[in-house]
């Protein structure tokens, strides 16, 4: 029997309270388990990084509202989310499996991660960015998204349009050449990116994995993730 592919999920906690508690979604390790892959949620010990970069077999970054740095925005523009010690250990772990060309997948915070990384630029409040802006901080909204053709996500996914979930107040609004959008609102605001010189890094502004108990096209999404862990 073949090992199953071990990945690493990098906890969220309790912002919006005190931050004392790791406080993270059953829903991401449903959806990896489901994908054929054993999730491990990972907490912020520095001394982890090295040995979770070297022994997982790929990296999860997920939601979280946290303080990113400020050259990460626009100019005049900032977080205003607490800071955390989950910045600087969450960079080092998408460093490494980015270095060593492991698959990575960001959601939520954790596409603004990847794109930052790169390069990117961010808004702390998308909704101020114009009038014609949907509504993107809302548990209870969905809205559709256009998946650029010729992407790897397009070719995940299988359609040119999905209708996804939308809990995000910040947005990525600038990237550079090395980093390709993959799927926009319908607003135009970014919703999917990936880098095209690894072989899966992929990040998407919505919350896939609160569709993994149902039949929805971004199930696909964990399944060529974690597929590509063993590739």
């Amino acid at each position: 029997m073949s090992r199953k592919p071990r990945i690493a999920v990098i906890m969220d906690e309790n912002t919006s309270v005190d931050g004392t508690r790791y406080d993270t979604t059953k829903a991401y390790f449903v959806a990896i388990q489901r994908a054929g892959g054993l999730p491990f949620g990972i907490p912020y010990i520095n001394e982890m990084i090295e040995p979770v970069v070297e022994e997982f077999d790929g990296f999860v970054s997920v939601g979280g509202r946290i303080q990113f740095p400020n050259e990460w925005y626009v100019t005049g523009d900032r977080s205003r989310y607490p800071a955390s010690e989950r910045l600087e250990v969450e960079q080092a772990l998408m460093r490494g499996f980015l270095d060593r060309d492991k698959p990575v997948l960001g959601i939520c915070n954790g596409m603004q991660m990847l794109a930052c990384l790169h390069g990117g630029h961010m808004v702390h409040e998308v909704r101020k960015t114009g009038p014609h802006i949907l509504t993107h901080d809302d548990r209870t909204a969905m809205h559709s998204v256009e998946i650029v053709p010729g992407t790897m996500l397009a070719r995940i996914v299988g359609t040119g349009r999905v209708d996804v979930n939308s809990r995000h107040q910040e947005a990525v609004v600038e990237v550079p050449g090395r980093v390709v959008i993959a799927a926009r609102a319908d607003d135009g605001v970014i919703e999917a990116v990936e880098i095209p010189s690894r072989r899966f890094a992929i990040g998407v502004q919505w919350h896939p994995e609160a569709f993994a108990n149902q039949d929805h096209p971004c199930n696909r999404l964990f399944d060529a993730f974690v597929h590509a862990t063993q590739h």
